[in-house]
């Protein structure tokens, strides 16, 4: 395994940011790493990249130990924090070549631009980073992290501040680079997680609540089936309300309501005996998907 987390806890205080969780992450696995604000994704990600230390517990990146070999755990991380630091006073090409060398990357010119290219620099590489649009500094931040080839990518709020068109291409990227190594990422745009990752971890107040295949994560979440009918005629909620294992009924517009039940029971065959039984005309009967988002809240209220 490239990361192997055991048990790790973090406190600040007697605050407790992170409380024992543990996961491990492999070789070409994207790995989305979400929470709420204040959940402990930050400080996890910090003492993996060796800048604060645990409290307790053991984290290994490529068989190196975090606190017994941190300088060969940070030749083998590359790492976007979410306030991305640069030194704005330099050009951009002169901070890669800058970074290139504290890493003592081989073939530097090469290498630099390979990633200029891969970050769609081209046009901006000879100004000033304080010149920059957020999202090309944001493509600067990305490109010091990946330049000396590390075997694990850890970006926290990567496309923070990126236009639509930017976006799509980190997302390109960040899913070309996952191939081939270890990326981990935390992002409040669940739309990403969907586009980009093989699993996902979700933490609340320290805590994991969730570790699973994309594909399984809505079933983790799920609670209720929601059922959403229009009708042609008027309808009274009381009726709706009456329907076998209808545990409660929103209207959502004229004619057409949100019906609730348990996750065991489908009520659409129900409601279509209901408008049967009625002489109503159904314009639209549609079991709703539970969403990323809809999993999120209900593993973190």
């Amino acid at each position: 395994m490239s990361v192997i987390v055991s048990n790790l806890v973090k406190l600040y205080g007697e605050q407790r940011a992170v409380g024992g969780i543990s996961f491990e992450v492999g070789k070409g696995q994207v790995l989305g790493f979400l929470g709420p604000n204040g959940a402990g994704k930050t400080t996890t990600m910090k003492i993996i990249t060796c800048f604060i230390p645990q409290t307790e517990g053991q984290v290994e990146v490529c068989g190196y130990d975090v606190e017994k070999d941190p300088m060969e755990v940070r030749r083998r991380i590359g790492y976007l924090p979410e306030h991305n630091p640069l030194y704005k006073d330099m050009y951009v090409k002169e901070y890669l070549t800058f970074v290139a060398r504290l890493h003592r990357t081989p073939n530097k010119e090469k290498r630099i631009a390979e990633m200029v290219e891969m970050t769609g620099l081209g046009r901006e590489q000879h100004k000033r980073i304080a010149a920059l649009s957020k999202g090309y500094r944001q493509r600067v931040g990305l490109a010091q992290a990946m330049l000396h080839d590390p075997e694990v990518l850890i970006l926290d709020e990567p496309t923070s501040g990126l236009d639509p068109n930017q976006i799509v291409e980190i997302r390109n990227l960040i899913r070309h680079i996952g191939k081939e190594k270890t990326v981990i990422f935390s992002t409040h745009i669940m739309q990403e997680v969907q586009a980009l990752c093989d699993r996902v971890i979700i933490i609340n107040r320290g805590q994991l609540v969730a570790d699973d295949p994309i594909e399984r994560l809505r079933e983790r979440g799920k609670k209720e089936i929601v059922v959403t009918v229009e009708f042609s005629q008027t309808v009274a909620e009381k009726q709706l309300k009456a329907l076998p294992h209808v545990r409660r009924v929103e209207n959502s517009g004229k004619n057409r309501w949100k019906l609730y039940s348990d996750d065991k029971h489908d009520i659409r065959e129900e409601v279509s005996r209901f408008a049967s039984a009625n002489s109503l005309t159904l314009l639209e009967i549609r079991k709703e998907e539970i969403s990323i988002e809809d999993v999120f809240r209900n593993l973190t209220q």
